[in-house]
């Protein structure tokens, strides 16, 4: 099977496992964790910020965010297809007790600074107002689209005038960076939070790790733990995930594998598909998406239905050139 359901598949190589293995470890609870200190302190360096905080995962990330940004009974202004929005079982509301103000970005998920004033609500007698404002890039549901930083900055930029903080969802921000060359803290100049898995295409096993000032961190860490966050001796998952970092690099190399399996895709009757501008492949098919789902399995290939007629395939640092050729051969045979 050549997995291309997602970046999330992939699989910790032997220098994780033993890193893992070797890894130096404390109760993390008590902030004695030194492999993890290591990797938050790296973390926040590479992304331009005071602090960070690991968590287990980008949702919970995310989560975190919205109940240490907010208060109970706020509004946050969100984009519709965001993850934090549709993918992460309403925990906006469940969490935090936040109401959601979905906005309908571009078709690349972008959010104008328009449209962040125009959802502002001013607090008063009756409405609770806006507490927080909640963006994404990469845009997994748009198909991996690279946001640029001045479209970050202006939407932000916004929500800040009004006293409004800014969270940046930036699961893969790593392939934003790598696509768009420039440095990942050129993202986060003017947010207040940010969040960085470390489990998707930079491979390793487990771990989302937030980021900001240290006033929000410290904040952080009081609502990571009532989320059941709080982990002990975390540095087996801290060092691979230090390893991990060091992979930023190479996400090139998985965007111009995506653009050749675009390009093959697009080829195949029954299919069309757009040049990708990181990872993630979104293919159009006439036909059932679940369907065709169900036929490249057949043939081998594992991909996600994306919508009734759009399918996702992810490439990532376990897919190698030769698994692109494959990938299309199995595709074409199963809507053949």
């Amino acid at each position: 099977m050549i997995d291309l359901r997602s970046d999330t598949v992939t699989r910790p190589d032997d220098a994780m496992r033993t890193a893992a293995r070797d890894a130096e470890v404390g109760d993390d609870v008590y902030g004695e964790d030194p492999t993890v200190n290591e990797l938050e302190a790296r973390v926040a360096d590479v992304l331009g910020t005071e602090d960070a905080l690991l968590v287990p995962s980008g949702t919970m990330g995310n989560q975190v965010a919205v109940r240490t940004h907010t208060e109970r009974g706020e509004e946050a202004i969100l984009e519709r297809e965001s993850h934090v929005y549709k993918w992460e079982l309403g925990g906006v509301a469940q969490h935090s007790g936040v109401q959601t103000r979905p906005v309908d970005g571009d078709e690349r998920g972008v959010v104008a600074p328009e449209q962040v004033r125009d959802a502002y609500v001013e607090a008063d007698g009756h409405r609770a107002g806006t507490g927080l404002l909640a963006l994404e890039n990469t845009h997994n549901s748009k198909g991996g689209t690279a946001i640029a930083p001045e479209a970050i900055d202006a939407a932000a930029a916004a929500a800040r005038e009004r006293g409004v903080p800014v969270h940046l969802d930036g699961a893969r921000l790593f392939n934003a960076a790598a696509a768009l060359e420039v440095p990942a803290e050129r993202f986060t100049r003017e947010v207040d939070s940010v969040m960085v898995c470390l489990s998707k295409g930079l491979g390793a096993p487990v771990g989302s790790v937030l980021a900001g000032s240290e006033a929000f961190v410290e904040r952080a860490r009081r609502v990571r733990k009532l989320m059941g966050g709080g982990m002990r001796q975390a540095g087996i998952l801290a060092a691979p995930g230090l390893l991990a970092l060091e992979n930023r690099d190479r996400l090139a190399e998985d965007h111009e594998r995506a653009r050749r399996l675009a390009a093959g895709i697009d080829q195949i009757g029954g299919l069309a598909a757009d040049e990708p501008e990181t990872n993630i492949v979104v293919a159009r098919t006439d036909a059932s998406a679940d369907e065709v789902v169900a036929a490249c399995e057949r043939e081998g290939v594992g991909c996600v239905a994306f919508g009734e007629h759009r399918v996702r395939f992810c490439t990532h640092w376990n897919v190698d050139d030769e698994d692109v050729e494959r990938a299309l051969d199995g595709v074409e045979r199963a809507v053949d």
